[in-house]
């Protein structure tokens, strides 16, 4: 039985020729679930074999939704300041100059116009990481910026929340965005034009408090974190034992807080088509 046993002493392959498996290759799921990086990106970076949704940033969701990925940016060198000249484990003003460094990202929210199905509409995406997707001044401001291009041209609105609330950093500047976004909404409403909120995972906080709790239609990725505190803090403050699922989207659909839950691969049909029924067009 030789073939059991190595005939020569030694390792004698040569380094330049050892192969490493690079990093990244693979992808393990929360349940568990082996996947190739490269199928995973394929179906939209999603698990093949539980479905769960991975998290993914503005780039994609705009490869998503926009045709043939081609869409016009609006705002999108507005940085953030440090007006307050925050201090926690390091310098606000370092803190943003690295995660812009890092993410390539000029704050945690891009708005993009383009066409999809063949019609225009404006969509704003947030970034969890940056800064977790945190809602300062400037997420505030490019929001009302992307509501006032739609009011403008009369185009539909989409937000795609993904935050884990207001930005500490910027204490009351931040909390201000709640009240700002909400009203730009009033108006959009007063226009007659269609909103659509999609809630990815997580959505918490301030976000989950004004913009992303507000659409005439409001979604869901499937398994998505959302609510305002965090279950722990619900838990500890109601000294209650929370309910199986609580603060998922499956949770909330069955509680009437959401209107759908859309696989990822279903978003640009049932975006498109809720707003050609909002709007009494010819479904596309």
């Amino acid at each position: 039985m030789a073939w059991f046993k190595r005939q020569e002493k030694g390792i004698t392959t040569a380094t330049e020729d050892k192969m490493d498996v690079p990093k990244g290759l693979w992808y393990k799921s929360p349940t568990g679930k082996i996947i190739d990086a490269d199928e995973l990106a394929r179906n939209l970076f999603v698990s093949p074999e539980d479905d769960f949704h991975v998290r993914i940033g503005s780039a994609i969701y705009f490869e998503i939704l926009f045709d043939n990925n081609e869409f016009v940016e609006l705002d999108k060198n507005m940085t953030s300041k440090d007006p307050l000249h925050f201090v926690d484990t390091k310098k606000y003003a370092e803190r943003l100059k690295d995660v812009m460094e890092k993410t390539h990202l000029k704050d945690a929210v891009r708005t993009g116009v383009g066409k999809s199905k063949g019609k225009e509409l404006v969509v704003c995406a947030m970034d969890f990481a940056f800064i977790g997707g945190s809602m300062g001044a400037v997420v505030g401001e490019k929001i009302a910026r992307g509501i006032d291009h739609a009011i403008k041209n009369k185009l539909p609105f989409v937000m795609i929340s993904k935050s884990g609330g207001a930005r500490m950093m910027e204490a009351a500047y931040s909390l201000m965005q709640l009240a700002k976004t909400s009203v730009k909404l009033a108006q959009l409403a007063e226009a007659g034009l269609p909103y659509i909120s999609l809630c990815t995972d997580p959505t918490t906080g301030g976000t989950t408090a004004s913009y992303a709790m507000l659409g005439d239609i409001n979604i869901s990725e499937p398994g998505a974190l959302i609510g305002f505190a965090g279950p722990r803090v619900v838990r500890d403050t109601t000294g209650k034992d929370l309910p199986e699922g609580f603060q998922t989207a499956e949770f909330l659909l069955e509680h009437g807080f959401l209107d759908f839950i859309t696989p990822r691969k279903d978003l640009k049909d049932k975006i498109n088509l809720y707003i050609d029924l909002i709007q009494n067009n010819t479904i596309r």
